[in-house]
């Protein structure tokens, strides 16, 4: 999935991390389809601006310029309004019919795939949270990592320390998940939690940092079964802005008309 991978240099800040890391010895079988990876993404809102068609805002090769158009997507609204904001004050022709809609992230994964075959591809480039990019660096030096800058969006897991070093798992059901956060500070909250009521395993648990794009080449070309145990954790506020909007769409009540006297 070239055209979706835009960052294909950070492809070994998963590999060593997901592979290796999963149940060792896992009975080896065909890769995730692509209806279990969409299952994976499906859960995720992501932003992007469009017109009033729902096209979206893309950034072309000038003229004579070799290269693909590509647009964004943005893990915030938040930035996605900036930058829309921005976009009003520094090209307002072009911004006064656009604006941030959410998608899901598994829409991003299948309009990229169906690209990838058409005459002129389109090229879906991800934003990430300049805070989390900055608490992902961190992580990486603190383990001894020498790396001035991380690529594309960083996703935070926990992993024990131990001699087993296994991913920290939830119950979601009926089934044990490995969830992977957008956020760092939301993935710190739920081992604080454990901290409280299983202290001796928190304490065990390292926080570790792989990225988005680097996960989805994984899901597509490993055949490690246990990667259809990922969750992936949108951010707080993500989920809470969908409520918002869904709570607005709903239809309202309707008062019955006076009756007369």
């Amino acid at each position: 999935m070239k055209s979706f991978l835009r960052w294909s240099t950070a492809l070994s800040l998963v590999s060593g991390v997901l592979l290796g890391a999963l149940t060792a010895g896992a009975q080896q079988v065909l890769a995730l389809t692509d209806e279990q990876i969409i299952d994976r993404l499906r859960p995720v809102p992501v932003f992007t601006i469009t017109d009033a068609e729902g096209s979206p805002l893309v950034a072309s090769p000038g003229e004579g310029e070799a290269g693909t158009a590509v647009a964004g997507v943005f893990i915030s609204q938040q930035d996605a309004q900036n930058f829309l904001n921005s976009l009003r004050e520094q090209n307002p022709q072009v911004a006064q019919n656009v604006q941030v809609v959410p998608v899901s992230l598994a829409e991003v994964y299948q309009l990229a795939r169906t690209s990838e075959s058409q005459e002129d591809p389109l090229e879906f480039a991800f934003v990430p949270m300049p805070q989390q990019v900055q608490l992902a660096l961190t992580i990486l030096r603190q383990s001894g990592e020498a790396v001035e800058q991380f690529q594309g969006v960083p996703l935070f897991v926990a992993r024990s320390s131990d001699q087993n070093g296994g991913y920290l798992t939830i119950q979601q059901g009926e089934q044990e998940v490995i969830p992977m956060f957008f956020k760092q500070e939301e993935l710190q909250a739920m081992l604080d939690r454990l901290r409280s009521d299983q202290p001796a395993l928190a304490e065990q648990m390292t926080i570790q940092v792989v990225n988005l794009e680097g996960l989805i080449d994984t899901l597509e070309n490993s055949e490690n079964p246990d990667l259809n145990n990922i969750l992936l954790v949108p951010p707080r506020e993500t989920l809470e802005f969908i409520r918002s909007l869904q709570s607005q769409q709903q239809p309202q009540p309707q008062q019955a008309a006076p009756q007369g006297q």
